[in-house]
This record gives structure tokens, C-alpha cells and sequence, in this order.
């Protein structure tokens, strides 16, 4: 571990343009919310699919897990592929990459039941339920994809034993992001179209922040766990008023939330935020007195990563979580538009090199420090998650090659 001081804090990004005398980036100016943009909808759409999937289901196979009965800590992945899901054969490039990709560094997607990742990550055709219930121990075979982040438990808490079933198809060095139910991170109960119906009693509530996702995340994925993530629902109007209460209210919840390094010891908690009113410096004190990290979340809602970069260099040092969710083109409400465009997410539409390489930037300089780099990348990012790790990664060891 390196110590905290400020030769260390100038030098982290490198020639990055940090602004010297900012904590944190300043909120966006305030906004006004019509009747329209109050229906934020749940806007991480990847795993629709698998959150309507049902994970006791047995098919004719038999186990839907595709797992040999070993607990999650076990380390044996079985090694006879679910419903003839096959790893697509990796070229000399890609194992290159992974050769030179630091160990510290876990990159991944957003979920993996998608089709159109033929070629990519799939050899062969398969449906989306299949992939959702069996493709995990293909996509794991990957020599890049260390890394993915769940996000059903976001619509429907799991169970202990639906995290193990994830467990058991990979192997020991992968990293799980997961991603804490809305009934704890949403401030209001939503309707189907994603409006606000009323307040949320249980929002940020710490019982329940450990019965329906710490201590089940704990017991079935054990130490495969990189970052439990908090993403916080966009909030009313009258909540952004008062931030000061809702800052004491998530200090209250993440300080009364174990340690995960008994069981997983170099996991971390971390807040994804979708207000920009939140990145402030008490937003970082209470990050820093609870112990728990800032998901760097790359979306239209938020700054750019630029802008970012000051609070990251207020939680330094540490490990890196970065979800990056959704290319800025799109809008702040852009993932239908961002659905319709990439189709099967089969190629990427619309890179981002500027992202991209203050984003490898960062990651670098993070494994170097010798502390872990958790990243996952939406399908939404640039059109196709794994196409986008792979030019993450090649800027990361390679950077401006592109």
C-alpha cells in the first residue's frame, strides 16, 4: 500500500487536467423536472432478461447452473458446457493482451446473455434465456472478461444460494459486481413505466441493506466478490433540497454494514450516484469515514470523466469501481435510443477514445498503486460490451495505440 500524500495525489493521472483546488466536481445547476422526466426510468436494462429468468429451473440438461456441485469457494469450475454454449476460440491478439493485462485489473460486462456476442464471446448461436441460465461459464473463459457485474438483484433481491449457483461456474480469480436491490436504493416505489409513485419507507435502510444483499452476496459468492454497489435512484425534487439529511442517512447505512475482508478481502462497497448533486466534498467524507468507495459511473446524468477525476483524487488511494453505462450521445435518457441503434451489440457503433483512454489512465495508474481496478462495461457504452473491453484493455497496456 502506498501512503496518502499529496506527491501522490498530483501524480495519480498522470497529465490528466485536474483542477488543483477542487474536491470534488460541482453539481449541475438546478434542474427542473417536468412530469415526464420524473418517470427516470430503471435504467440499467442488461439483464432483463436473466431477471425474468428463474434459476431453480432444471432444464432437460439438468442443473441450470451448469455447476458441479461445488460450494463457491471450492475454486472447480465444471469444465462440460451448459446447453452446448462453447467459448469463442481466443486469436493471438487477445491472449497477448491478457498476458500483458495487470493481474490487479478485473474488467467485464454488464451481464452476458446477448446473442449477438457470436464470434466475440459465443462460438455459435444461442438464445438469450440459455445464455442468461448457462453462458456464464463460457463468457468466464474469456482471456479478458475477469469480471462481470449482476445486475438482476436490482429488480428482485437473490438468495445465498442463487449467488452460489454464479459461484460455482467460474473460476477462483474472477470478480463479481453486484448490484444492491432498489428496494434499498430507490427513494421512491415506481410503477411499471418507472414513475414515482410514492416515497420509499425503506430506502437506505441498514437492516435491510444487509438481510436482502450484503449477507446473501457474502455466504454465495465468498471471496469472488469485487464490489457490492449501491446505485442510488435518481431522487425527487424535495430530496435534493435536502441533501445534508440524505448524506446522514447513507453514512447511517454504510456504517452499520460489516467488513467484507473475512470473507472477501479485497472487496469493497461502493456508491453509484445518478444525481450530480451528491459529488460533494461531505459526499466524500462520508465515503471515507464508512469505507466504502465511489462507483465511478460513466453516464449522460453525470459529469464527464474529466470532471470526475477531483473526487476520485479526494478517495485517494484505494481500489477502482467503474461502471461505464452509457455513451453520452445518447442523452440522459437515451437507453431506448441506445437499444434501438446497437441492435444485438455485435459492433461497436460509437466509439469513445477520449472515455476510453482517461478511463485506462486511471485504471493504470490504480494497479500500479497495488490496489485492485474493478470495471464493467455496458453494451450501451459503445454498442458492444466485450468489443469495448478489448479496446479498453489495449489502451491500458498499449496507451495511445489506438
Amino acid at each position: 500500500m502506498h501512503p496518502e500524500s499529496d506527491a501522490h495525489q498530483n501524480d495519480l493521472f498522470g497529465d490528466l487536467p485536474i483542477p488543483a483546488d477542487a474536491p470534488a466536481p460541482k453539481p449541475a445547476r438546478a434542474r427542473t423536472r417536468t412530469a415526464e422526466t420524473d418517470a427516470d426510468r430503471v435504467d440499467d436494462r442488461d439483464e432483463v432478461i436473466d431477471a425474468a429468468g428463474d434459476d431453480d429451473d432444471e432444464s432437460a440438461d439438468g442443473d441450470a447452473s451448469g455447476a458441479s456441485g461445488d460450494g463457491a469457494g471450492s475454486g472447480k469450475v465444471k469444465q462440460g458446457h451448459r446447453a452446448g454454449i462453447q467459448p469463442q476460440p481466443a486469436d493471438d491478439e487477445l491472449l497477448a493482451l491478457a498476458e500483458r493485462l495487470s493481474p490487479r485489473v478485473w474488467l467485464g460486462t454488464s451481464s452476458w446473455s446477448y446473442p449477438g456476442w457470436q464470434g466475440s464471446v459465443w462460438a455459435g448461436r444461442h438464445g438469450e434465456s440459455n445464455l442468461a441460465r448457462n453462458g456464464l461459464s463460457a463468457y468466464a473463459r474469456h482471456p479478458l472478461l475477469r469480471a462481470v457485474s449482476i445486475d438482476r438483484g436490482f429488480y428482485q433481491s437473490l438468495t445465498a444460494s442463487q449467488y452460489e449457483r454464479y459461484a460455482q461456474q467460474v473460476p477462483e480469480g474472477f470478480r463479481f459486481t453486484v448490484k444492491a436491490p432498489a428496494l434499498v436504493t430507490d427513494a421512491q416505489v415506481r410503477s411499471e413505466d418507472g414513475r414515482g409513485k410514492q416515497a420509499n419507507t425503506a430506502f437506505l435502510d441498514p437492516r435491510l441493506a444487509m438481510q436482502e444483499f450484503v449477507a446473501p452476496a457474502l455466504e454465495g459468492l465468498g471471496a469472488r466478490i469485487g464490489a457490492l454497489v449501491f446505485q442510488l435512484s435518481p431522487l425527487p425534487l424535495a430530496m435534493l433540497d435536502r441533501m445534508p439529511e440524505q448524506l446522514d442517512r447513507l453514512h447511517a447505512m454504510l456504517a452499520a454494514l460489516p467488513s467484507l475482508r473475512d470473507v472477501a478481502p479485497e472487496a469493497v462497497v461502493a456508491v453509484e450516484v445518478r444525481d450530480p448533486e451528491w459529488l460533494t466534498p461531505d459526499f466524500v467524507a462520508v465515503l471515507k469515514d464508512t469505507g466504502a468507495r465511489y462507483c465511478l459511473g460513466l453516464h449522460p446524468k453525470l459529469p464527464t470523466i474529466q470532471e470526475q477525476l477531483p473526487l476520485l483524487r479526494a478517495m485517494w488511494p484505494g481500489p477502482l469501481v467503474c461502471r461505464w453505462n452509457l455513451h453520452r450521445l445518447h442523452g440522459p435518457f437515451g437507453y431506448e435510443d441506445a437499444e434501438k441503434k446497437y441492435g444485438e451489440y455485435a459492433e461497436v457503433l460509437d466509439p469513445d477514445p477520449e472515455t476510453r483512454a482517461v478511463l485506462a489512465k486511471v485504471i493504470r495508474a490504480t494497479a500500479a498503486a497495488g490496489h485492485p481496478a474493478y470495471v464493467t462495461v455496458s453494451n450501451h457504452a459503445e454498442g458492444s460490451a466485450p468489443l469495448s473491453v478489448r479496446a479498453l484493455a489495449r489502451e491500458i497496456v498499449d496507451p495511445g495505440a489506438a
